[in-house]
């Protein structure tokens, strides 16, 4: 999948939790690169959650999720590949094949690699129209055969990207300097995620997932070197009592944060345990109800209660009508790559306390299939109301040689779409 700005219910990306089989795999530095590099072959399906799911999914899932899920090794095609080159001289490879070690277990390898070095200036302003890149990830999925059909799967994923643009003379010499402008990022990023269900009667799986982040970035003279690091773990029971639907969870997340700007004078070590709980309540024939909360405790910032509510009647296969809402949070990392992008000349000011950013939202899905012979026509219409209790957003208009980084205010999105 190539670099793609995603929105959902009206909120930029980095309110949107990406995941991979259902674990995290996006930090705050890393927004950009949620759906870069995951090579096409190995994805079995996405799915999409709008609406604030803080309260199974904590930090980030502010406007939904976008959850990737990839095949599974048993099943998986042997070998599939994909290949492509653009008459602007891009070259994309998409690779992926499929091996059992033994009859105890089977893996999953892929590979992404994109290169674009031809720099092109078609509307005569000195500068590259389209950013140069270099990049590769690596992707592998193990699944272990455990008794009674038990969970057991680790997957590990490398990302390496190298990108560029610029005044067209600009060159690697030039790199960190301001003789000739060029804006160039190296990003260097590995991620591991399991699921391990725990050998008992009762249904509780093991989840967890590690990300290391690396960025390198420079405009012109100015330099964003930042690392990120992110543990997560969580228990998590499943149970099915009557018409009940119950999930339960503790989670733990820790986060290591530390960049060469002068908002982080030493490294931030950010520790967030958590209880959840989710009922989802089967009504009568077509009728769902499902009711949520979670408490997390940040170490910087204290207590978070994050409830959800949501209701679906569906009289039959062709008629979906979903109602949610809930609240959603997201703790702010301001020095992202984007940030620094667009801060390189100005003083950074920071006004105030950062508290997490809240929002309540609302919306109404309505999903209609209409059968046509051997297929179907889909209608899919959604209105949505979201509300901002400390939206955190930048100043660059007060002061042009100052940005005035954090404004807290209320911001209320009122929108339909279909």
């Amino acid at each position: 999948m190539q670099h793609r700005r995603y929105h959902i219910n009206g909120l930029e990306g980095p309110y949107t939790m990406v995941m991979i089989d259902g674990m995290p795999i996006v930090s705050a530095l890393s927004t950009v690169y949620g759906l870069s590099g995951i090579p096409n072959s190995l994805v079995d399906r996405v799915e999409i959650v709008k609406g604030p799911a803080s309260a199974l999914y904590g930090s980030e899932a502010v406007a939904g999720l976008i959850n990737i899920i990839t095949k599974d090794p048993a099943t998986a095609p042997a070998v599939t590949a994909d290949v492509m080159t653009t008459s602007w001289q891009e070259y994309s490879l998409d690779l992926g094949f499929r091996f059992h070690a033994g009859k105890k277990a089977s893996s999953l390898m892929g590979v992404n690699y994109y290169n674009y070095q031809h720099p092109l200036d078609k509307n005569g302003d000195g500068f590259t129209d389209v950013t140069l890149q270099h990049r590769v990830s690596i992707f592998n999925k193990w699944r272990f055969n455990r008794k009674e059909d038990r969970v057991f799967t680790i997957a590990a994923r490398y990302f390496y990207e190298d990108r560029w643009g610029g005044q067209m003379q600009w060159g690697k010499q030039w790199r960190g300097t301001d003789s000739v402008y060029g804006e160039s990022i190296f990003t260097s990023r590995f991620e591991l995620i399991g699921n391990y269900q725990l050998p008992v009667k009762e249904k509780v799986m093991l989840q967890y997932s590690l990300n290391l982040h690396d960025q390198n970035s420079v405009y012109g003279a100015t330099s964003f070197l930042a690392q990120q690091h992110i543990a997560f773990a969580q228990l998590t029971w499943d149970k099915q009592i009557g018409r009940h639907g119950l999930v339960a969870g503790l989670p733990f997340r820790y986060t290591y944060y530390n960049d060469n700007t002068t908002a982080t004078p030493t490294a931030d070590h950010t520790y967030l345990p958590g209880v959840f709980v989710q009922d989802e309540i089967s009504l009568a024939k077509g009728h769902t109800m499902l009711l949520g909360m979670r408490y997390d405790y940040n170490s910087l910032h204290g207590n978070i209660l994050t409830p959800r509510l949501a209701y679906k009647w569906s009289p039959d296969h062709n008629n979906v009508l979903r109602l949610n809402a809930g609240t959603g949070y997201r703790v702010v990392s301001i020095f992202t790559e984007d940030h620094a992008a667009l801060t390189g000349a100005r003083e950074v000011v920071i006004n105030g306390r950062l508290d997490p950013e809240r929002s309540w939202n609302v919306n109404l899905n309505y999903v209609k299939k209409i059968p046509l012979n051997n297929a179907f026509l889909g209608l899919d219409g959604t209105v949505f109301y979201t509300h901002f209790g400390n939206r955190i957003v930048p100043d660059y208009t007060t002061d042009p040689q100052k940005l005035f980084t954090i404004t807290s205010t209320v911001t209320p999105f009122r929108a339909a779409q279909a």
